[in-house]
């Protein structure tokens, strides 16, 4: 197992580089000066003195081993725009808005979907599994954005009890920073919870069919025993797949519910420096978005073996 994980740290490791390789060259590939866009009809003089102290008068190889070796000492590089800011200031300013909001939307999916999965299966062809059913397919095919439109139009225009866009800081206390998150993690959230509740159901039916799980009724156990500790667990293992897929998207996939609420997370901040063409923000954004997925993926992996001790990675190890 400590082969299998020292293995995997190392891949994505390799990952992580590639990732940041290839978005360091393909934005350097895009025709246009972001000097340029900047500084508009400025004297070119002027403009050749800004990209000469930023570096990027340099050959392309040239700004690329600079970039590596920053990078590795944690120097991710100052903003183009914006008074030459730190990019780790922008990042560590936009993270808690979008940790915050990617937390509360998984809690959110996590709770409706293991939830609403197990009732339809365990209550098969029921008015709830055909209820929820059809809420499941509802709230797959409805976009975050079209959902958070709706919410912002229901509960913060007509009945006036959220506030529409913006953020507050938990410094600010509890319920102003639970209040601007409700709504955009409903719309973050509700998608992924209903895809999740269609991986249950299928998952806890599949399970409830084996002979342990007749073998376990006909012991005596009660029905909550035999959902809790034979069926659930066993069928866990494509629910936390998906579980830890829909937590990677959505702490890196957060941009158009961020946009539509008005929140300056990591999404909305990658947005606004691509179309800005501000190279060390994009190249920090994106690398932080690589390290998040793969170490989630990581992490589910490790978890497999929690929930079930019978899978082993020897053939790692060897």
């Amino acid at each position: 197992m400590g082969r299998y994980i020292l293995g995997r740290t190392i891949q994505a490791l390799l990952v992580i580089w590639a990732v940041g390789t290839l978005v360091f060259f393909m934005l350097r590939a895009v025709p246009g000066d972001p000097i340029q866009a900047l500084l508009a009809d400025v004297d070119p003089t002027a403009a050749d003195a800004i990209r000469a102290k930023m570096g990027l008068d340099r050959p392309v190889y040239i700004q690329y081993i600079f970039w590596v070796r920053n990078t590795l000492q944690g120097d991710l590089g100052q903003s183009i725009y914006g008074s030459h800011v730190s990019v780790d200031r922008i990042i560590v300013e936009a993270i808690p808005r979008t940790l915050s909001l990617a937390t509360i939307a998984f809690v959110i999916s996590f709770s409706l979907g293991l939830a609403t999965g197990i009732i339809s299966a365990v209550k098969k062809y029921s008015v709830w599994d055909h209820s929820f059913t059809f809420a499941a397919f509802l709230g797959i095919s409805m976009p975050d954005f079209w959902m958070g439109i709706v919410l912002i139009i229901i509960f913060a225009s007509t009945l006036g009890w959220l506030p529409a866009i913006g953020y507050k800081p938990l410094s600010d206390g509890f319920w102003p920073w639970l209040s601007h998150l409700i709504m955009p993690a409903l719309a973050a959230g509700l998608p992924f919870s209903a895809a999740l509740a269609r991986i249950t159901r299928s998952a806890m039916l599949e399970v409830l069919q084996q002979d342990y799980i007749t073998v376990a009724r006909s012991k005596g156990l009660k029905e909550q025993q035999v959902i809790a500790r034979h069926a659930l667990r066993n069928a866990l293992i494509p629910v936390v797949t998906v579980m830890g897929i829909s937590m990677a998207l959505l702490f890196s996939g957060t941009v158009v519910v961020e946009n539509v609420f008005a929140i300056r997370g990591l999404g909305q901040v990658l947005i606004a420096n691509i179309l800005n063409r501000d190279y060390p923000v994009v190249q920090g954004a994106i690398l932080l978005v690589a390290v998040l997925l793969v170490f989630t993926n990581l992490f589910v992996d490790i978890l497999y073996k929690v929930i079930d001790p019978r899978i082993n990675y020897d053939s790692y190890e060897k």
